[in-house]
């Protein structure tokens, strides 16, 4: 009988200390999960170029937002314009185990390398500024609409009737290709507006500038120079102003940068068109985030475009400050 009790103890025992062991294991479970939930982000931002000015608006709006949540770290790296430096620094991004990856393109024509890495890893990819196929999620603006805007005011200010020049950015970018189609798409609206001359400036003030020269010195007249961003309209600024000519043509640009605000104020630069870097940079991280978190985000997130001229040119100068 005694051997009896002593088993029949042994036994309570035993299932006492599993119920206890098991208890155990549910807080460890519970614990890591907790931990988890309070993990710190991890967002890497592939920038096509640290140089370009109004992209270090978006950076800086990205760094903001990361702020703003708490718990986001931002690992940045710089594509220096150039395709294989950003493909290499992707690769890294992925090597270090980020959760997301923000990504300004270089070349918008040759976006796999970048779709098939992150996908391979399983990180959500953001393309922002610059549209590509294969992104998870785009943030950015319209391109065609800024054309079709700049466009639709350059007309009014000529009288529906003139020679048009337009500086492109670099053939093949998207925002090339749809900025000037927006301008054609509002030019052949009016029999009496002409484009003469398109070139590449490649987004370069300098380029510009020498491309402004050139057209001024062949002997063709212009009612307006249409350019795909301020830095090369500021370019054509310079020209026509050595040539004692700006104030008998109308420039037009995009991005409203403060430098481009500025020629605005003094009545140099006719009009610009607003891409909003803090929108495009906050509206970037706040996707990443919430792909990360498993939560739902429209695949295209558009920040429009606003006109600005020196009438309310002021509002636009104080956006920057």
């Amino acid at each position: 009988m005694k051997t009896k009790k002593f088993l029949a103890l042994g036994l309570v025992l035993v299932l006492v200390l599993s119920m206890f062991v098991g208890c155990g294991q549910s807080t460890n479970t519970s614990s890591e999960e907790g931990k988890k939930e309070d993990d710190k982000i991890v967002i890497g931002v592939a920038a096509s170029s640290f140089s370009d000015k109004w992209q270090t608006y978006l950076y800086d709006a990205i760094k903001a937002e990361a702020e703003k949540e708490g718990n986001v770290e931002v690992v940045f790296t710089d594509g220096k314009d150039d395709s294989a430096t950003q493909l290499a620094n992707v690769e890294n991004l992925v090597a270090q185990g980020v959760d997301a990856i923000i990504l300004v393109i270089v070349d918008t024509d040759a976006p796999q390398p970048y779709v098939k890495l992150c996908k391979e890893a399983k990180i959500p990819l953001i393309g922002v500024n610059r549209i590509f196929e294969g992104c998870d999620v785009y943030v950015g603006s319209e391109s065609i609409d800024a054309g079709i805007v700049q466009m639709e005011k350059v007309v009014e200010l000529i009288g529906k009737k003139g020679n048009i020049g337009i500086l492109r950015g670099p053939a093949g970018q998207e925002a090339e290709i749809k900025r000037t189609e927006g301008n054609k798409q509002v030019a052949d609206k009016y029999e009496n507006v002409n484009i003469i001359r398109t070139e590449v400036g490649m987004w370069d003030r300098a380029k510009g500038m020498e491309i402004t020269e050139n057209w001024i010195q062949s002997g063709d007249e212009f009612a307006a120079i249409v350019s795909n961003n301020d830095e090369m309209a500021i370019g054509a600024i310079r020209a026509l102003e050595a040539e004692g000519k700006l104030d008998d043509v109308i420039v037009a640009g995009v991005d409203a940068t403060i430098d481009a605000l500025e020629y605005v104020k003094e009545g140099k630069l006719d009009i610009t068109v607003f891409q909003s870097p803090f929108g495009q940079g906050g509206e970037s991280l706040k996707a990443a985030v919430k792909l990360v978190k498993g939560e739902k985000v429209e695949k295209n997130l558009w920040v429009p475009f606003e006109l600005v001229t020196k009438e309310n040119v002021e509002e636009y100068i104080a956006k920057w400050q």
